[in-house]
């Protein structure tokens, strides 16, 4: 039988998609001439919201600017641990002045940010997972910012290479279930990354290229509850089995830009 799981109030920082579009191409998903549907996004995107707010989790949010149509994928902006803010500099130009408004947000909050000399791109690489922080780099975020966070949280980031462009992103591939396990697609990693997480988390729960296609893996979890693409069914089935509760949430308007429930997630811890 799987060991009971409990959940742990979350705060999230979130942005209305006002603006989203896919105007650019920075990753396999996105074709600037496939049509996106605002008005289906702002749907699905506030029913992600109402899921997290019905489970108990609080959530603020930026105000959207113009002209910043990735602006949406909140979890790029900053990465926070023990109420410490390591900022973002994007790899593309396109998605630079997003730092910006995040920085003011969190400033405002009463945080001081972090602004990294290296290529960061918040969330999206670097994924707090109790004792350490994971890091992702390959395609954006870089081994000299690995280094800078460390230095600035004083916690081991673990530095793990992402070799599949379909999975850009650290927050693509694996994602936390809690303070002791993760979920993961190896065939993401570099075989030395691959068996780094091996001997971190032999009880892991692995998804199929299948899975993580559909964003399985651009997940959100309490530690009980797991927010999931709908697509996902047989990491579905294998987190209920693990004791995990799985919340589908449909983002699939905002797969066209290479983005799903985690991207749209920043957690302010």
């Amino acid at each position: 039988m799987p060991e009971s799981r409990v959940p742990r109030r979350r705060r999230y920082l979130v942005c209305e998609p006002r603006h989203f579009a896919v105007q650019y191409a920075i990753n396999p998903w996105m074709r600037p001439d496939q049509h996106v549907d605002v008005s289906l996004a702002q749907t699905q995107w506030q029913t992600l919201i109402s899921a997290y707010r019905a489970h108990g989790h609080t959530v603020e949010t930026v105000e959207p600017v113009p002209g910043l149509p990735d602006m949406v994928f909140a979890a790029n902006a900053a990465v926070v641990v023990d109420g410490r803010v390591f900022g973002s500099l994007f790899h593309s130009p396109e998605r630079r002045p997003e730092s910006h408004p995040y920085d003011t947000w969190f400033k405002s909050a009463g945080y001081d940010v972090y602004r990294p000399e290296s290529v960061s791109e918040g969330e999206g690489d670097f994924v707090p997972a109790g004792r350490w922080v994971l890091a992702g780099t390959g395609f954006r975020t870089t081994r000299e910012a690995h280094r800078e966070a460390q230095e600035f949280f004083g916690v081991p980031v673990i530095g793990l290479t992402l070799v599949d462009p379909y999975f850009y992103h650290l927050d693509t591939a694996l994602f936390v279930l809690d303070d002791h396990n993760i979920a993961y697609y190896p065939e993401a990693f570099s075989p030395g990354s691959r068996e780094v997480l091996a001997r971190l988390y032999p009880d892991a729960v692995i998804a199929t290229r299948e899975d993580a296609m559909t964003f399985g893996l651009n997940s959100v979890s309490d530690g009980h509850h797991v927010f999931i693409s709908p697509g996902a069914t047989a990491l579905a089935e294998e987190l209920t089995r693990h004791g995990y509760v799985p919340v589908p949430v449909d983002l699939s308007e905002f797969h066209k830009a290479g983005g799903g429930i985690k991207c749209c997630t920043q957690e302010i811890r």
